[in-house]
């Protein structure tokens, strides 16, 4: 039975055309699946239904989502992510998967190619990320709360210091002094939701490249059904910055929220909105 499958011209050209016209034809396409997005059901025989594609190094994995959460569409990422997302479709639990709660952190060294270059300190940089749902004015937001666990210098510098901010503001993050409305959209950034988990924050890759990973997950990252909920109706995420030392890991978002507002007070948070990539 034709299912009411939307195939961009991305996924056709990745998958081909008699593949895309096989999915059309409701050939090898399922008729009830999990949004990848919204991860409620879905059905492909009674509703417009997104074909998503995750392509990593050497594997690709095909996923269905709600037209009304995401559209049809390639989403680059890791090889470890697509093993990742392949755990999440088929029910594996990924090990050591950070447990979902208010403000769930996960770290991973930084990429090589990031802007913030390299820690002073002689192990390698590890960004801290935590998220939450902050308010701003009368609204909930979601927000993900970036710090290193030492020092970062501005790559090939030799010493101490901790260029960390002034790199991420010369990226286009705004120092915040009070966290009492949204920041600006930081075009050519993005957040990676996919398989309803956090996977990374993307940044801009070389000119006339795709996105490349300025932090990514060793697994993928559990949010809160909130969080969730509240990341896909805006479509955004605010991302937060701070150095070494300004928040530590909250268990609750109340403490989150506070000590967001003391580094904003002391000059130590810089922050910027970025879309959702892919889910």
């Amino acid at each position: 039975m034709p299912r009411m499958l939307d195939v961009s011209e991305d996924v056709r050209a990745e998958i081909g055309d008699e593949e895309a016209d096989r999915l059309l034809a409701g050939e090898n396409a399922p008729g009830s699946y999990d949004c990848t997005s919204c991860r409620t059901p879905g059905d492909s025989e009674q509703e417009r239904t997104s074909t998503v594609l995750f392509v990593g190094e050497e594997t690709a994995v095909l996923a269905f989502a709600h037209a009304s959460c995401i559209p049809s569409q390639v989403v680059q990422v890791s090889e470890e992510q697509l093993k990742g997302a392949v755990r999440s479709i088929t029910g594996e639990a990924p090990s050591q998967a950070a447990a979902p709660t208010a403000g769930a952190t996960h770290g991973y060294p930084a990429p090589h190619a990031d802007p913030v270059g390299q820690p002073t300190a002689p192990e390698p940089a590890v960004l801290g990320v935590t998220s939450g749902l902050v308010l701003i004015g009368e609204e909930l937001h979601p927000a993900l709360v970036v710090e290193p666990t030492g020092p970062i210098a501005r790559p090939g510098m030799v010493g101490g210091g901790d260029d960390f901010l002034p790199l991420l503001i010369e990226q286009g993050f705004l120092p915040v002094s009070a966290v009492n409305e949204v920041p600006p959209t930081l075009h050519g950034w993005s957040v990676l939701l996919a398989m309803g988990q956090l996977h990374a924050v993307l940044q801009p890759g070389n000119p006339g490249g795709g996105p490349i990973a300025w932090w990514q997950a060793h697994q993928p990252l559990q949010v809160t059904d909130g969080w969730r909920v509240a990341a896909n109706k805006s479509h955004r995420v605010l991302v937060f910055a701070a150095p070494v030392g300004s928040i530590g890991q909250q268990p609750r978002e109340d403490l989150l929220r506070d000590a967001l507002d003391k580094a904003a007070a002391n000059g130590r948070l810089v922050a910027a909105a970025m879309p959702l990539a892919g889910t």
